[in-house]
């Protein structure tokens, strides 16, 4: 068979997914690691790190180029988190597998408290998303927030080096790189409601690459797929951007999906929270029925 070509970002935990990735296609159709090449492509996101991301576009820059490359043939599939992919895909990509879901939780790590709730009056917390940074001010207004960018290394080592007090990663990235003794608390989704999409996987490929559509077919996990699309649909109906603090979180539990979103205002000072319960088939549905409803509540303070 023609060797398929996996794209993906540079940084470690984008390798480990790729990789991830390829060991099941592997596993599922017999392949063997020849068969499936795994393809740099830098970002913009990755390139520009000295400016808040909602400053120079948003989420897009993650998966941009990537995108392109797909739809020039450069490559034949692309590996995704999922919580960086703008909830309107190109013209003729489609997201055609998402791999069994990671702990969903926010991770918070600090070398001077246990929880958010035992820092210290105005400690520094460093963040480069509005939505966790908003959730705090919302538990603690007290506290200062920094800019902090950068990968799951970089971010630690700001970190050992007094930049910030406390941060915040995804439980997700660094199970995933075997950084779990980093973890201070696993904070509770009632404390903190994860990104959409946190902790999931994406596998991206062209809508007229039916050989690949067919492997990909194979390693796609239901469940997961099932809540990250109604997630993306809860993010999609309220326009959801970088800008805007969105959050919101769907589990399958006795064949009934459970799903609870809330956009908030970038001080914290005001969230709009909605849940749904209904069948898995009903899944986009119900998330688009929640964002317009969130969307409906907060109106100009979150648009």
């Amino acid at each position: 068979m023609t060797r398929l070509r996996i794209g993906t970002r540079g940084s470690p935990l984008a390798l480990a997914q790729a990789h991830e990735t390829r060991r099941r296609l592997m596993a599922a159709h017999g392949l063997a690691e020849s068969d499936l090449e795994i393809v740099v492509i830098s970002t913009t996101g990755d390139r520009v790190r000295d400016r808040p991301l909602a400053d120079i576009g948003g989420k897009g820059l993650f998966t941009k180029e990537i995108e392109e490359a797909l739809l020039d043939r450069t490559i034949d599939l692309a590996v995704h988190s999922m919580k960086d992919v703008p909830a309107q895909l190109p013209e003729g990509l489609d997201m055609v597998a998402i791999l069994p879901r990671e702990d969903v939780r926010d991770a918070f790590l600090s070398l001077k408290a246990n929880t958010i709730h035992e820092l210290p009056q105005g400690a520094v917390l460093g963040s480069s998303s509005v939505r966790r940074t908003a959730q705090v001010l919302r538990l603690r207004p007290d506290l200062r927030p920094v800019q902090f960018r950068g990968n799951v290394e970089t971010r630690l080592k700001k970190l050992a080096d007094g930049v910030a007090d406390a941060t915040f990663l995804a439980c997700a990235g660094l199970n995933r790189l075997g950084y779990t003794e980093h973890i201070t608390w696993r904070v509770p989704t009632d404390v903190m409601l994860p990104a959409v999409a946190q902790g999931a996987i994406g596998i991206e490929t062209r809508r007229d690459a039916h050989r690949v559509r067919d492997l990909l077919a194979a390693i796609n996990h239901e469940p997961s797929a099932i809540a990250v699309a109604c997630e993306r649909a809860f993010l999609a109906a309220l326009d959801g951007s970088c800008r805007t603090p969105i959050a919101g979180h769907a589990e399958l539990q006795d064949g009934r999906l459970h799903f609870r979103g809330h956009a908030l205002t970038l001080d914290g000072l005001k969230c709009f929270e909605t849940t749904r319960v209904g069948p898995a088939a009903d899944a986009a549905a119900m998330g688009h029925d929640a964002g317009e409803e969130v969307k409906r509540a907060g109106g100009s303070a979150i648009a």
